[in-house]
């Protein structure tokens, strides 16, 4: 299986984009987030063509996510267990639930497309919602791997946390006074390890961002961020077989702000100790 991530920014508008990249890379599962439309709006046509089966999640033009597969799809869900909402001014236990998360069954690997809060700033409510979504994220998938210690799981997308300082590339992000490098925000990241999951890129491809802000140039001067991350349990990490984060994608006509991230499965080979490939596309 090849399991790929992209925040794609609107799919309605690089819908030619997430197909050709999916095609071309030959794409077994494409998470997507950040798609920006409801179900009924999602361009369905131009993925079935090319021989992929979509299932959407979507309540307006913010957020959304999405799974794109040309392998069976089952068991969906659009929420994990203990998903907290938000809404401006509308806090506690009854909030409305955003879109962003979707679940799904493929071929025995379970696959979850994130779009984790983006904080916004370190003393707004949405910062505070932030670290409870992550904290009922752990607790879901530590639920769920106890329940299923041998599952495949894959957390994969847009988690808006730079863990590490060597993830930063962005001068105007910085440590005590922006998100995403908050030590809540990354310990609240290193705290899924304690579910049982690891991120399955890391090892092979240690350096390079996953996004660049459009404006001041961020990308012709590599000022940019690693945010994009494919999370797997013990038997999803064990069949690894190569990664690539694919920087091109960030290039030509209306690219997205973030770049696809892509992980190889091969679960008869997940015994085996052969070394792995180091890529960068």
């Amino acid at each position: 299986m090849r399991l790929a991530t992209w925040n794609i920014n609107s799919i309605r508008t690089r819908v030619s984009r997430a197909v050709d990249f999916a095609v071309r890379e030959d794409i077994d599962v494409l998470a997507l987030q950040e798609i920006k439309c409801k179900p009924e709006q999602f361009p369905y046509a131009p993925f079935e063509e090319a021989g992929y089966h979509v299932e959407a999640h979507g309540l307006n033009q913010w957020n959304g996510v999405a799974i794109a597969s040309r392998l069976p799809i089952t068991d969906v869900e659009t929420s994990f267990a203990g998903m907290p909402g938000f809404a401006k001014g509308h806090e506690g236990p009854d909030a409305p639930l955003e879109a962003r998360a979707i679940g799904a069954m493929i071929e025995g690997v379970k696959v979850w497309s994130l779009y984790v809060p983006n904080g916004r700033s370190l003393d707004d409510p949405h910062y505070r919602y932030k670290l409870h979504w992550l904290d009922e994220l752990r607790q879901a998938t530590a639920a769920e791997l106890a329940a299923n210690p041998e599952l495949p799981l894959a957390l994969v997308g847009d988690f808006n946390i730079i863990p590490f300082p060597e993830d930063n590339g962005d001068p105007a992000i910085v440590e005590g006074v922006s998100t995403h490098v908050s030590p809540e925000e990354r310990a609240a990241f290193f705290a899924l390890e304690s579910a049982g999951v690891t991120d399955v890129v890391r090892p092979l491809i240690p350096e390079g961002f996953t996004y660049w802000d459009y404006q001041r140039l961020k990308f012709p001067r590599n000022e940019g961020i690693r945010i994009d991350f494919v999370l797997g349990s013990r038997a999803l990490a064990d069949a690894v077989t190569g990664a690539s984060i694919h920087r091109n994608e960030r290039k030509g006509e209306q690219p997205s702000d973030h770049v696809p991230v892509v992980v190889d499965l091969d679960f008869a080979d997940a015994d085996d100790d052969g070394d792995m490939p180091m890529i960068f596309a």
